[in-house]
């Protein structure tokens, strides 16, 4: 009993804290956008007691003990060999409850054994499909979760992450630390490049981009703390398309030709997801839209999916039990001729 006072408590609390002004404009949106499947996903979103955390085991100090306990409690791997492309080096486990695992500290010179994260951010990972030996480029590479999880599926020849935030920059440098080893940090070029530049300075040089672009984060607009910098949030919402669109091109310039690109947000919103690739795709003759609704069918035992209406995007959606996302995911492919 005292333990159930205290959640409910704690979730009146947590409810207290959501941004009015965001829900209601995500309410307005998303009840048109996704139908009667807004009602699950908001109660989700609102709900942070419901939120799942995955542990992503890192390859470079593998936790063998924290393993044997993931499993003891019943954790299960990730995809469990149903995707084409899932490196063996890559292992990911997710509890069946709502659970956090406590995160490990940063220290100088210790490389940390896991890394907790939204199980769905690894789709557009994934969906790279990355080899040993490829050029890679992680456009928009902080906090640089992604970037450590290419480097569990492969080792690339070389991978440029990038990050024109400057204090985000650093989070992005502290991850790479804190999981890649010094020999191979060495190896990876850190830049401070406005995305949409990153296609002039180093045109077609890359097999494979990512592009994980700033978005409206639905998770955490919802609990924005100043209502009057939400507000302006939301009425300069309508400039994030422009600034994906923009990222794209620049990233297609630095693909080369036969190359993939993904991209990827972490919103709901149609405007940020399927209408910035639908340009994409109208607007460049030399892309090529990729289907991967193969991955949204081998991933329907972990994760929710909304119909996008698009072969080559799929939308990940929150539900109880399975509350990942959101998380946007499209592949394209940069063809030999113009």
């Amino acid at each position: 009993m005292v333990l159930t006072r205290l959640k409910a408590k704690s979730e009146r609390k947590l409810a207290k804290q959501i941004c009015k002004v965001v829900l209601d404009h995500f309410e307005k949106q998303y009840s048109k956008e996704l139908g009667d499947s807004w009602n699950t996903v908001r109660d989700i979103l609102t709900s942070p007691s419901c939120w799942q955390h995955a542990v992503l085991l890192n390859r470079f100090n593998y936790p063998f003990e924290l393993e044997k306990d993931l499993h003891f409690k019943g954790y299960h791997t990730l995809f469990q060999g149903s995707l084409p492309y899932y490196p063996k080096s890559m292992k990911c486990y997710l509890g069946r409850i709502p659970d956090r695992m406590p995160s490990e500290r940063h220290q100088i010179g210790s490389l940390k054994k896991y890394y907790l994260l939204n199980a769905a951010s690894l789709l557009p990972v994934l969906a790279l499909e990355l080899k040993d030996g490829e050029k890679v480029l992680d456009l928009c590479a902080a906090p640089g979760g992604k970037s450590v999880a290419l480097l569990q599926c492969a080792y690339p020849g070389y991978l440029h992450c990038n990050e024109y935030d400057s204090l985000r920059l650093k989070w992005l440098r502290q991850t790479l630390e804190s999981f890649i080893p010094q020999s191979l940090v060495n190896e990876i070029k850190v830049s401070e490049l406005d995305g949409r530049e990153m296609g002039d300075a180093e045109p077609e040089m890359f097999d494979k981009v990512l592009v994980d672009a700033p978005c409206s984060n639905d998770r955490s607009w919802l609990f924005s703390s100043d209502s009057q910098k939400a507000a302006c949030r939301i009425s300069q919402r309508g400039e994030l398309p422009v600034l994906q669109i923009e990222l794209l091109r620049s990233a297609v310039k630095s693909l080369r030709p036969g190359g993939l690109l993904v991209y990827s947000t972490c919103t709901l919103s149609k405007a940020e997801n399927q209408d910035v690739i639908s340009e994409i795709v109208n607007s460049c003759s030399n892309i090529m839209p990729v289907d991967i609704t193969d991955m949204a069918r081998a991933c329907s035992r972990d994760f929710t999916f909304a119909p996008t209406g698009q072969e080559c995007g799929i939308l990940v959606i929150p539900e109880k039990g399975k509350a990942w996302g959101p998380m946007y995911v499209a592949k394209l492919k940069k063809s030999w001729t113009v």
